[in-house]
């Protein structure tokens, strides 16, 4: 969402009117970033002027990754790094446990220390705890002091871990297709009835394509209009705002 209908707490243009035309449509808003909680999501879309959607149509990383822990262990017991709203969607489904834990969690936010790297360290090492990454994002663009800045993102924050440890972690958001894979099941379709409306290639486009997802690259985020696509990554629909995606879609207001 952020990059595609708002950069920080500010709306980009032409968002609000182009949710507003998909309304009748089914639709899933679905984000790496596990900082928040749906709820949180949905009310700050609504402060910033879009309708607030149902909870059922947000899913982030945080609650995709306490989702698929649940199903590989009802009860699980979990280490995790990262912000509140991560901890808060583990607690839903699992027990923290820096003891005994079954999964070492790494997320977005504040939280990792040296304390925190050992535990981590210890827990995969000697009781074999299986690392799990919420996103693989190396960075991913923020606020400072009420300025645009560029934070570490899981993929940054994971690395200590992965270099101490020599395990590669599970990760379940985008570009890998678990993410994708839940929100298909969510709206009830196939993948080749919908399209992936995304700001960056390597994680929106590259993931959604994998599944068979049709794609439309909004160059309104991080990826400007002009740089050159990656190799290997060719959206369906390339376009540098969302004014102009309405056009291609034929959505008619």
């Amino acid at each position: 969402m952020d990059g595609v209908l708002y950069h920080g707490d500010r709306a980009l243009p032409h968002a609000v009117v182009f949710m507003r035309l998909l309304q009748s449509k089914p639709h899933i808003f679905i984000t790496n970033n596990p900082i928040l909680l749906p709820e949180d999501i949905a009310k700050k879309l609504q402060t910033l002027g879009f309708s607030q959607p149902e909870l059922s149509k947000i899913l982030t990383s945080g609650i995709a990754t306490a989702d698929w822990l649940f199903s590989q262990k009802p009860g699980f017991r979990y280490f995790a790094i990262g912000a509140d709203g991560l901890h808060q969607a583990l607690q839903k489904q699992g027990v923290e446990d820096a003891s005994t834990a079954d999964f070492v969690v790494i997320g977005e936010g504040a939280g990792i220390d040296y304390a925190s790297l050992t535990t981590a360290i210890n827990l995969i090492i000697k009781k074999n705890a299986i690392l799990v990454l919420t996103n693989p994002d190396t960075t991913v663009d923020g606020m400072c002091n009420n300025r645009h800045c560029i934070l570490p993102g899981g993929g940054a924050l994971v690395a200590p871990i992965q270099i101490a440890t020599g395990v590669e972690p599970m990760v379940i958001g985008k570009p890998e297709p678990l993410m994708f894979r839940m929100a298909l099941a969510r709206l009830k379709l196939p993948a080749e009835q919908c399209l992936m409306i995304g700001d960056r290639p390597d994680t929106d486009i590259l993931g959604a394509q994998s599944l068979g997802i049709k794609t439309a690259l909004v160059r309104t985020g991080r990826f400007r209009i002009e740089q050159r696509l990656p190799d290997g990554i060719a959206p369906d629909i390339d376009v540098p705002d969302l004014e102009a995606l309405q056009l291609a879609l034929n959505l008619c207001p």
